[in-house]
């Protein structure tokens, strides 16, 4: 925190309610100052020393992240943001607006007061609204965690009276505009709360009280054994089978010839070939998320194992539409996303380096490459004319962007197919990242959206990379997409409209 300006500005004439205020303010303090809670002066001046500069929440922030779920990721980032923006309020509009002096010393006893007493103006305290903001954001996105921080927090607010540094209205006024910082960052990046839509349509599966009749295949390369297991804990008569890559695709025909639901933990591409065997086989699907992003269980609503855990006990589950692609003998099908040109070319070349220095940096990586060749690597036929293009996306529903947060579905059977095309032309690359920057609704020169049912490409380059649900596959000539609207059954928790 950087020291404040002027402090011996004159003080204000005289005002009958303001000075009424004041003094309550002060006899309040005095009364704080004359408490002895037991361990209060040992702990409460250390805590609040450990909230300088931020130094507690971004130590709690690590704690909650490493529980290494997505809700706990999110409220730990949620947590750190809102105290970002309270922090930067404060410094900048706040201890600049009202140039109150700090409480005198005299009535608190020495063994409490701080060793170095700050020099910043006291109105509001800044202490208070790093708390209160981290507090609420974690909330936000994870009450039981929120349940956790709000002690911690309430102390650090306290402690700012009980060690003589503010006046209590300093530690309200700096709560309440942290708090105001949380909603405010939620205005801007809704919480998934706020973004799971209500589960729809509805349909009859078994409830699975203890799992009996329900198979998971789980992915070992996925590295998620310990939130598999805990599923287990959950649903104990349920059966576990774990194989590497290679065989996924065996070991889930297997299970579904003998299963009542087919279980799979693993990442899109994983639960894209899960997808496929239910659906052959007629099976309800139950999705335990297991890779990196997990697209389809986010959307789906299913954060993890309790979440499953819930749906299969109660039975409760929805159908969602899926996508297809054909190309001469060739199809497959798509939960997620289907794309042709640049990005096919990105998720291959990402793959070559993965394994050498990790899936973030060869994504990097793959994407410097593939920007530097500058060419169309795509050339399909509309209309009887030959187009180059850069980029051919098509979703499987709708993708919406709220606020700042990235693109997701907020319906998983809306029956169409969200195509998003950049166009080729002069400098490709550049119209692409201007094209992503300024969002998926774009309509730029390079840009087009159209939502379709079905699409038909003629004059693909024939040898086009194809990428669905992170899967790369060859195509070529002609290129058919479409939906099979409400064609599986998924487990999810199920929320009320």
């Amino acid at each position: 925190m950087s020291p404040d300006v002027d402090l011996t500005v004159l003080k204000p004439g005289r005002h009958a309610l303001r000075d009424r205020f004041l003094s309550l303010d002060a006899r309040l303090f005095e009364f704080a100052a004359e408490q002895h809670w037991p361990y209060a002066e040992r702990i409460l001046p250390r805590l609040s020393r450990s909230a300088n500069h931020g130094l507690l929440w971004f130590a709690t922030g690590a704690v909650i992240a490493a529980a290494r779920t997505p809700r706990a990721r999110r409220a730990a980032v949620r947590g750190l943001a809102s105290l970002s923006v309270a922090s930067l309020t404060i410094n900048t509009v706040g201890k600049r607006s009202v140039r109150r002096p700090r409480p005198t010393l005299d009535p608190v006893p020495l063994v409490r007061q701080l060793k170095r007493q700050p020099i910043t103006t006291s109105f509001p305290s800044g202490h208070a609204a790093s708390a209160a903001a981290f507090a609420t954001g974690v909330a936000m996105e994870s009450p039981a965690w929120g349940l956790v921080v709000a002690p911690i927090a309430w102390s650090v607010a306290l402690s700012r009276v009980y060690t003589g540094v503010h006046f209590p209205s300093d530690v309200l006024a700096g709560a309440a505009l942290g708090a105001g910082a949380a909603f405010a960052v939620r205005g801007m990046v809704p919480t998934r709360a706020r973004q799971t839509p209500p589960a729809r349509p509805r349909t009859d599966v078994p409830a699975l009280t203890e799992g009996d009749g329900l198979i998971v295949v789980a992915n070992k390369a996925a590295a998620t054994s310990d939130r598999v297991h805990a599923l287990l804990d959950l649903l104990p008569r349920a059966e576990l089978v774990e194989c590497e890559p290679a065989d996924v695709g065996a070991e889930l025909s297997k299970a579904a010839a003998r299963a009542r639901v087919l279980g799979v933990c693993g990442g899109d591409g994983t639960v894209n070939a899960a997808a496929e065997v239910a659906l052959r086989h007629g099976l309800p699907l139950a999705v335990l998320p297991g890779g990196t992003l997990n697209h389809f269980a986010v959307d789906l609503g299913v954060e993890g194992e309790r979440d499953l855990g819930r749906a299969v006990q109660r039975g409760e589950a929805v159908r969602v539409d899926v996508g297809r692609f054909r190309s001469g003998a060739q199809q497959g099908l798509f939960l997620n996303t289907c794309s042709l040109g640049v990005y096919p070319e990105l998720v291959r070349e990402r793959d070559r380096f993965s394994p050498r220095i990790g899936p973030w940096p060869a994504g990097v990586v793959a994407a410097l490459r593939v920007l530097r060749r500058n060419r169309h690597p795509l050339q399909a036929e509309v209309a009887g004319r030959s187009h180059p293009l850069w980029l051919l996306f098509a979703g499987n529903g709708t993708y919406h962007r709220l606020g700042l947060a990235p693109a997701r579905r907020l319906n998983l059977a809306d029956g169409v197919l969200d195509v998003r095309v950049v166009h080729g032309g002069r400098r490709p690359a550049l119209r692409l990242l201007a094209a992503a920057v300024a969002g998926p609704l774009t309509r730029s020169p390079a840009h087009a959206a159209v939502q379709v049912g079905r699409l038909r490409l003629t004059g693909v380059t024939p040898g086009a990379l194809l990428a669905y649900d992170g899967e790369v596959t060859e195509v070529g000539g002609e290129v058919t997409l479409e939906k099979l609207p409400e064609a599986l059954t998924v487990y999810r928790p199920l929320i009320s409209s």
